[in-house]
């Protein structure tokens, strides 16, 4: 069997440990690559985005499964171009994946479906956004509509905030196309989880639900990352309301879709708020999320390949389950100098051998490369630590035993990660 993962970060590099042990006899191949994926699958000189040179080499080596990792290529259709090929392709088609490339229309889906989310208006005009912003008043949420590397949603607890807001996306243009369309939504209040979806357009396998940590200071300050770290599973969800997700947000969404002849086959990721009206989505994505990726497979007992070939081949779900390990995982992202902003690279890395090998940890590399026999840094986040424990306190501090470890110049991480989860197992002690 041959596999292509699309793509060169963490969340890729925590598929193919997670299908190469599902099939250690298959030969693996990677876009680019990072430091990390070389022993794992041969490196292809063959950007993410490249879709005609991929679908050709994927076509003439007569690849079984490729897995698409980031949004951009999904956003692109590279589905739609593989499938045109006849190639089984892990994703969905470019119209499908318009929920995630597109928050506006996104938001009218969910409308339309009755799915819970927050209450939103959406503007392209700055003079009627600004508007919007004075007449609601504060606190709100300020979305890019389109694709921000998770940097887009700026929470605004202030009118000024929320107008700094709308005049760097509609008129300073700070996200680029982007930020050309708005949405202006009502903040929700409680906890925010994720939780993926494997889906063959109708049936839903939820995954463990993780909990992200976007912004990148302790204690939830500064600015929002692509992801700090995350941990799973999230003990405020249980199996009823995960029930719950599935029978009130997936299903109708995906029936929704389906509706509009843009039937999703993938992994669904719905961003949820647990308010006290129940879950809401902040936002979905149409792809395996990073970090909760690099958290999740670690306690993925069945096979993830089993599902993710059906899903590619057209079949059903019907009569498939998850099997989970116990305990727990907790991922910690190691970030270079200057991150969320404009970073440094080229710093390189010391891991120590007893971190390396350690049997209770797993380094999901993203923004590095071999170069002169070195590892360096090659992106804004490096890598994530992550332990698997029979606790998630036990995870957590070899997680973080384990990030102090490791090091380079100007390297930043966040020491609190799982902190609301830490905190009530605490309080129920």
């Amino acid at each position: 069997m041959k596999l292509l993962l699309v793509g060169h970060g963490g969340r890729e590099h925590a598929l193919l440990w997670k299908l190469h042990r599902d099939a250690p006899e298959a030969d693996f191949f990677i876009t680019r690559g990072n430091g990390g994926t070389a022993d794992l699958a041969t490196h292809l000189p063959l950007d993410p985005g490249d879709i005609p040179a991929l679908a050709d080499w994927a076509l003439a080596q007569h690849i079984d499964l490729t897995v698409i990792g980031p949004e951009g290529p999904l956003a692109d259709g590279i589905v739609d171009a593989f499938e045109r090929h006849g190639l089984a392709t892990f994703g969905p088609t470019r119209a499908a994946s318009t929920i995630e490339a597109s928050k506006a229309y996104a938001k009218e889906l969910m409308r339309r479906a009755g799915v819970p989310t927050a209450a939103s208006e959406v503007f392209q005009d700055p003079d009627a956004a600004e508007a919007c912003v004075r007449r609601r008043g504060t606190p709100l949420v300020v979305k890019a509509s389109g694709l921000a590397a998770g940097k887009g949603a700026l929470v605004c607890d202030s009118p000024e905030a929320a107008l700094a807001a709308v005049r760097s996306m509609l008129r300073e243009q700070a996200f680029g196309t982007a930020g050309r369309e708005v949405v202006i939504e009502e903040k929700l209040e409680g906890e925010e989880i994720s939780v993926l979806g494997l889906t063959d357009g109708q049936r839903v396998l939820p995954m463990l639900p993780a909990q992200d940590h976007k912004r990148v200071g302790e204690g939830d300050t500064g600015p929002n990352t692509g992801g700090m770290g995350a941990y799973a599973p999230v003990s405020r969800v249980d199996g009823a309301l995960l029930e719950r997700v599935s029978r009130e947000i997936f299903l109708p969404t995906l029936h929704a879709l389906r509706e509009e002849g843009r039937r999703f086959r993938g992994v669904l990721y719905a961003g949820l708020m647990l308010t006290e009206a129940g879950p809401k989505v902040v936002e979905f994505n149409a792809r395996f999320g990073d970090p909760e990726t690099q958290a999740v497979l670690p306690l993925l007992r069945s096979s993830l390949l089993e599902p993710l070939l059906a899903i590619a081949r057209g079949d059903t779900l019907a009569g498939s389950r998850l099997e989970w390990e116990p305990g727990a995982a907790l991922a910690t992202v190691l970030a270079s100098a200057g991150y969320p902003g404009a970073v440094r690279t080229g710093d390189e890395l010391t891991i120590p051998t007893a971190v390396a090998r350690a049997p209770d940890l797993l380094l999901f590399h993203a923004g590095t490369r071999r170069e002169d026999g070195r590892l360096v840094t090659a992106g804004g986040r490096v890598l994530a630590v992550t332990a698997v424990a029979p606790t998630l306190a036990a995870a957590a501090a070899r997680s973080r035993e384990a990030a102090a470890a490791i090091s380079f110049a100007g390297k930043h991480y966040r020491g609190d990660i799982g902190w609301r989860e830490l905190e009530r197992h605490a309080r129920a002690s």
